[in-house]
């Protein structure tokens, strides 16, 4: 599987959304069947729970100076959007599972709180069927991290934290 990890320049950033940059509180939200991780298709998504990840996000946060202020899944799409309505963060960490390919309502709720976010995905999209080399999130992420599985939401982290660093100058 390849790997991919990518970041935006903090000038990039709307301003609204740098802004939001420069603070320390993160969200961290995953889609339909993430809540499954470590017994759906391991061979493709790891061993690795849900829960599990949830504990090393909190911990790769806290060493980069910042605080897991939430950890949400839910298999439902507006259970995602009013989660991210509540605003009581300034980035988000979204694996989005099988929205990615389809949720325009995703996609505007997350432009629409204007916080920067990354979206993350244990598997490599690309390496997989066509239907899922489409995201309608990954032209706005201002981080992306593919095929990294459980690890790459650590990578996330640091990627935000060099980000939130670059907004803060």
């Amino acid at each position: 599987m390849t790997e991919r990890a990518t970041r935006i320049n903090a000038s990039a950033l709307s301003p609204r959304a740098r802004a939001h940059a420069a603070g320390d509180e993160i969200l961290l939200l995953n889609g339909p069947s993430l809540n499954l991780l470590g017994e759906r298709e391991p061979e493709r998504y790891g061993t690795t729970t849900l829960d599990e990840i949830e504990t090393r996000v909190a911990a790769a946060a806290e060493a980069a100076g910042m605080t897991l202020v939430d950890a949400f899944q839910s298999n439902h799409e507006g259970d995602l959007i009013d989660r991210l309505h509540v605003r009581d963060f300034s980035w988000v960490i979204i694996n989005p599972g099988g929205l990615t390919h389809t949720s325009v309502s995703l996609r505007d709720a997350l432009l629409a709180v204007e916080r920067p976010f990354a979206e993350v995905h244990l598997s490599n999209p690309e390496e997989r069927e066509a239907f899922r080399h489409i995201s309608l999130l990954e032209d706005v992420a201002a981080v992306a991290v593919r095929g990294m599985l459980a690890a790459g939401y650590e990578r996330a982290v640091a990627l935000i934290a060099e980000l939130r660093a670059e907004a803060t100058k």
